[in-house]
């Protein structure tokens, strides 16, 4: 959601602000600001509409401090304006807020200090925080201040103060949203993401619910909400700071679409043996003997890791003969969901971080249920959480719209999968050699797919004015249906259904017609006679049919009008992991698509990289 930054050290505080913030536009906002502290003076500098447009406001009104905060905002109380941009000041303008997430009791709080002579000028929540801490403070200094109002507030949220009154100080605090804190040479940093700092430094400290930390110019303190202290481990992040940036590509999305090969080939790299065909997860940190008495999966996730999960549900009822249920994160706390001391639940996140996902990990926890997480950043809340981690190896992803993320995720799934089954005694070394030898070769089937690129933007020219897309898939194939619709309707805002293709006479096929493109998931699988069924129906009424299949194809040739119809043929893939190379010719279609409407493609409009907030 919102992403925060914040200094102090020996740099001139601006330029490495605005750095930071640039580094977190991926996460989607819609204003943005930074405020800075001199001589016991607060300067503040916002503005609506991009980073490009606060630049232009401090290029023609220039500030400069001795450290600072940083904002950019994604609206949830109050509409995208100047005005209600972050940083939010205080009654006296000494003391500044920025803020990720929502105070769920913020009027009545408003109301209180309203009557006690606060005066507000923004329709924002984060507003109240300023004018709390403002009436808290006393000579105890900012940090008890903070905590004194945190008290009276609730919901989820990240803060980041500063005041002119206790100057050469930070003070964050997290109670949902993440926060991490950048450890330097005689210089420290705050941020709602890694990839803020990492330009400065690979040490950072993520804080937990509840912590607090305190950083001045000689270090940081970590404490909890009522001060203790707590001790915290210093993580090294691994990424290269060059893979955070474009490299050449025109936007993130379609460098990471190009990426996936290296992140398939990072996420297996040291887990399977050839030889003997076994799979190692050490970082599961699960015993065998509590993965031998699972005797339910329940797959936690929101949005395309969702997706994820529904593959993941064929690979683990396939190769570990276990039942799967797949859940929505933020559906799954509101029912009463089966649990028991042999459930395992399974949680997908990229981040690590989102909200939803988390709130349902705790829920099944709470239960009795073993717990594992899928994620790409180490440290994570999620990683914290759970019993044990599989890592995608995946690197920073900026684009909103995940793409290797998604891939990496498939793959850790295939490889639980495995480990599961060989674990339980379903899945013998010898019977899994061809599964290690067929996951050995997918970085190069991958790469052979990507070869596609030119003919998929050849096709984008002639489709991307359509207003209504159809996805169609089945069995394991009809989650990535699910997926290639997200994807065109997030990117390129063309409204997009996917769907299992045995459901398209139950309501779908009512829609078709001649301005209608169906997109068709169709290996050379088990179902493949039945999909070739599911496009002969599409014609039938006028359809056009962009088809995915296996190379060396020639039924589809001999029903297809190539007039009005597409047949990309992708390498033969074992069925298992034909859901991961199908997904790759979706991406580059939506990307391309999107191009061509000229929509922000690594920003689309009204989305969030990580939503941490419910």
């Amino acid at each position: 959601m919102c992403g925060i930054i914040g200094y102090i050290g020996p740099k001139e505080v601006v330029p490495v602000l605005i750095d930071g913030l640039r580094r977190l536009e991926y996460r989607g906002y819609d204003s943005a600001g930074v405020a800075v502290v001199r001589d016991g003076h607060v300067d503040l500098r916002r503005s609506a509409g991009k980073l490009s447009n606060l630049e232009d406001v401090i290029g023609s009104d220039p500030i400069s401090g001795d450290y600072g905060v940083g904002h950019t905002r994604w609206a949830t109380h109050g509409r995208p304006t100047e005005e209600n941009a972050h940083p939010h000041r205080d009654c006296t303008g000494k003391i500044v807020v920025v803020h990720n997430g929502i105070i769920e009791n913020y009027l009545d709080l408003k109301l209180e200090l309203q009557k006690q002579g606060h005066t507000f000028v923004t329709e924002t929540d984060t507003e109240i925080v300023a004018h709390l801490v403002e009436r808290e403070m006393k000579d105890d200094g900012l940090e008890n201040a903070v905590r004194r109002a945190l008290m009276l507030m609730r919901g989820l949220f990240a803060l980041v103060l500063i005041s002119a009154d206790d100057p050469g100080k930070i003070v964050t605090v997290r109670n949902g949203p993440p926060i991490v804190v950048g450890l330097g040479d005689g210089e420290f940093f705050v941020a709602s993401d890694i990839p803020a700092i990492l330009s400065h430094t690979r040490d950072v400290v993520f804080l937990g619910d509840e912590e607090m930390a305190v950083i001045t110019s000689t270090g940081v303190a970590f404490t909890d909400f009522f001060g203790r202290p707590v001790s915290k481990a210093t993580q090294r992040v691994l990424w290269d700071p060059i893979m955070a940036e474009k490299a050449g590509y025109k936007h993130f999305m379609l460098k990471e679409i190009f990426e996936q090969p290296t992140a398939a080939r990072e996420t297996i790299l040291g887990r399977v043996s050839q030889d003997s065909g076994k799979v190692f997860l050490e970082e599961m940190k699960i015993s065998d003997e509590t993965l031998k008495a699972v005797d339910r999966v329940t797959i936690l996730a929101c949005g395309t890791s969702w997706h994820a999960g529904l593959v993941g549900k064929f690979m683990i009822e396939q190769l570990a003969r276990l039942h799967v249920d797949v859940d929505y994160g933020s559906e799954y706390r509101y029912r009463q969901p089966i649990v028991t001391k042999n459930t395992l639940a399974v949680v997908i996140t990229q981040s690590g971080e989102t909200a939803d996902t988390l709130a349902a990990l705790r829920e099944a926890k709470h239960a009795g249920a073993s717990s594992i997480s899928i994620c790409n950043v180490v440290g994570s809340m999620a990683t914290r959480e759970t019993d044990g981690t599989i890592y995608t190896h995946a690197g920073p992803e900026i684009g909103v719209a995940s793409t290797k993320a998604f891939t990496s995720q498939l793959v850790a799934l295939y490889l639980l999968a495995l480990r599961l089954g060989q674990v339980r005694g379903v899945l013998s070394p010898e019977a899994s050699k061809p599964h290690v030898d067929a996951l050995l070769q997918l970085p190069q089937l991958l790469e052979q797919t990507l070869k596609l690129a030119p003919e998929v933007e050849e096709i984008a020219a002639r489709f991307y004015n359509r207003t209504d897309f159809l996805y169609l898939g089945r069995g394991i194939n009809y989650p990535i249906a699910l997926e290639g619709a997200l994807k065109l309707k997030e990117i390129s805002y063309i409204h997009a259904e996917g769907y299992p293709a045995g459901e398209m006479k139950h309501g779908p096929i009512a829609l078709i017609d001649e301005r209608m493109p169906v997109v068709t998931i169709a290996p050379h699988d088990a179902v493949f006679e039945k999909m070739i069924g599911n496009m002969q129906e599409v014609k039938a009424r006028g359809g056009s049919v962009i088809a995915l299949t296996t190379r060396g194809d020639t039924k589809l040739q001999a029903i297809l009008d190539p007039s009005k119809d597409v047949v990309f043929q992708l390498p033969p893939t074992p069925d298992l992991l034909t859901p991961i190379v199908m997904s790759l010719p979706l991406q580059l279609l939506a990307y391309d698509i999107a191009v061509r409407r000229g929509c922000d493609v690594d920003q689309p409009r009204n989305l969030a990289k990580s939503v941490t907030v419910e």
